[in-house]
């Protein structure tokens, strides 16, 4: 059986032992594994404890990672298991340090999930079904999933929407009020949010303009037509693909042939 001749520490990593068997080095462990095995010179040791030795000192290396990755930001548990699995440790290695950053309060994954929610909510703007999604990707139990959604109030998810609906309104002053309150609802539907969330927090926005507004905006979209389809197209095929185009943007036919008219009197003149 072989025998601890000498056991040094490592000048990098003061934590870690180096371990020589017969006078020749044979392992390192962490500090934590020397004091848990009692490890000493002259002791002798039995195969068997020597495979312990290393399969603790792996989980040893396996939960140091995890931390670090955790340090950065909260994961859930799939996070860090799949993190060490692409590491390299073993399923049973990273299954054993999983534990133990459970037992010791690294991982939760409800406050994780909840954490998540409210990030989502605040930062994104996001709603039920988009963070679902996300709580699924992070490999949360669907019960868990369902049960963080489910304190997502309707209320909340209005005025969440709401907000996110006042701001793009703001960045889509350019465009026509139907054409702006259809963005904003496209853009709710990517977010995760109901038909009906959707319909409610919309309901409190007005997008209705100013008359002079509308024909700064009719002329920036029916002058972005003209000059699109002008030389390519004349005549009544003109006027039809400009206000084809005008339409899809959502201004009204009176504004248009407002606008067509006013063109083809510049160009006559």
């Amino acid at each position: 059986m072989p025998v601890i001749t000498k056991i040094t520490q490592q000048k990098k990593d003061p934590e870690r032992y180096n371990i020589f068997l017969d006078e020749k080095y044979a392992y390192s462990v962490h500090e934590t594994v020397l004091v848990k095995f009692g490890l000493t010179k002259g002791m002798t040791l039995e195969n068997w404890s020597i495979d312990d030795m290393i399969y603790e000192d792996e989980i040893r290396k396996a939960f140091n990672r995890a931390l670090h990755y955790l340090g950065f930001r909260m994961r859930s548990e799939h996070e860090v298991k799949q993190k060490l699995l692409q590491t390299g440790f073993g399923e049973a290695v990273v299954l054993e340090a999983i534990v133990k950053l459970r037992d010791l309060g690294f991982l939760n994954d409800e406050t994780f999930s909840k954490a998540l929610l409210e990030t989502q909510k605040q930062s994104s703007g996001r709603g039920p079904q988009a963070i679902q999604q996300e709580l699924q990707r992070k490999g949360i139990a669907k019960e868990l999933q369902e049960e963080v959604v489910d304190s997502y109030s309707d209320e909340e998810q209005v005025e969440v929407a709401r907000k996110v609906a006042e701001k793009e309104a703001k960045k889509n002053k350019s465009q026509s009020p139907r054409h702006t309150e259809r963005r904003i609802q496209n853009a709710l539907l990517r977010k995760g949010y109901s038909y009906d969330i959707i319909k409610r927090a919309l309901s409190t926005i007005d997008f209705e303009i100013e008359e002079e507004e509308w024909e700064e905006v009719t002329a920036s979209i029916g002058e972005k037509a003209w000059r699109r389809y002008s030389s390519k197209f004349t005549g009544n095929d003109l006027r039809n693909r400009v206000k084809q185009s005008m339409y899809q943007k959502g201004i009204p036919f009176d504004r248009i042939d407002w606008f067509i008219d006013k063109k083809e009197n510049e160009d006559a003149d």
